[in-house]
């Protein structure tokens, strides 16, 4: 059983062309509300791509925008435990997604900021706790301190990105980050494989976009070559994965194996629009996998080259 402690938002998005630059007005195709925030599309993803057993902690105002969430999480069959906020509105995210399936993303965070410490549900029965850093930073160091505590691995999606308390990452079982993050949290510049070197995690998953994945456990490397998409919107694809690689630790998967699930389900999520209305079903990430075959050595040695692995 997952349970995923973090932010939820109602994610307002604008397609167009671009992504504006710095003082650009840029004329938009057309506008949607999705259920969104980091935190509870990993959850509808550990439930719906991945068929686990998932709750989730999160804050959400008493105001209309938190009815949409509670219904997406309810849909995909999350059990929810929600601090509703009397003071601070609920989560919203302003997306604009370009014409090429990039986006820019602002966040304001609103009833997210009201998780405290005391918030965490009794543990029991829990494998893995998955969070994220869009809840305050002090809540999520005493909830992973709290869980490892209490036996249940902690899996930290460190994003967005800002340079972490080793008292934090001394509690953190597996890392997730991107490439940029990977080199914030690890102070370094170098390639991804110089950085992985230097954090001191156990397991350190680094997700690459187009080229797939990587990650280091202990001394082992384990690349994931991305699996070929033509993608439409980019938004919730790394939430996706995260959601899926937990849940697939949780089933007690081989780490090469959670990869290879969470590396599908997030490409899927890149064939449609949206947050949580982007992530597939357990389903339809199965047949993906039976039917490709995206990790030939070629393509491996491509993953190894571009992270410097040698």
């Amino acid at each position: 059983m997952i349970l995923v402690a973090g932010s939820a938002n109602l994610d307002f998005v604008v397609t167009a062309p671009h992504i504006p630059a710095p003082g650009e007005t840029v004329l938009g195709h057309a506008f949607t509300t999705y259920p969104g925030g980091k935190g509870a599309n990993q959850a509808v993803a550990s439930a719906r791509a991945a068929g686990a057993t998932t709750h989730m902690l999160l804050a959400l105002g008493a105001d209309p925008y938190a009815l949409p969430l509670e219904a997406s999480l309810r849909e995909a069959g999350v059990q929810m435990h929600i601090v509703r906020s009397a003071t601070q509105a609920t989560g919203t995210a302003f997306i604009c997604v370009s014409d090429d399936a990039e986006n820019a993303i602002t966040v304001a965070p609103g009833a997210n900021n009201a998780l405290a410490p005391g918030d965490l549900p009794p543990l029991a029965g829990y494998s893995h706790l998955l969070m994220q850093l869009e809840t305050p930073l002090p809540t999520v160091t005493a909830y992973a301190t709290q869980a490892r505590s209490a036996g249940v691995q902690v899996v930290l999606n460190a994003a967005p990105a800002q340079p972490l308390p080793a008292e934090l990452l001394a509690q953190v079982d597996v890392l997730v980050v991107n490439q940029g993050e990977l080199a914030l949290v690890a102070d370094c510049q170098g390639s991804v494989a110089e950085c992985l070197a230097r954090l001191r995690v156990p397991v350190v998953v680094v997700t690459l976009g187009s080229h797939g994945c990587c990650a280091r456990a202990g001394t082992d490397i384990l690349v994931q070559p991305a699996f070929p998409v033509a993608p439409v919107d980019t938004t919730g694809a790394g939430d996706t994965f995260c959601g899926v690689l937990t849940a697939a630790l949780g089933r007690g998967e081989p780490l090469a194996h959670a990869l290879r699930q969470a590396s599908a389900a997030g490409a899927l999520a890149c064939t449609r629009a949206g947050a949580q209305s982007s992530i597939p079903t357990h389903t339809e990430v199965t047949e993906l996998l039976r039917g490709s075959q995206e990790n030939t050595p070629s393509r491996q040695a491509a993953v190894r080259s571009f992270c410097g692995l040698h």
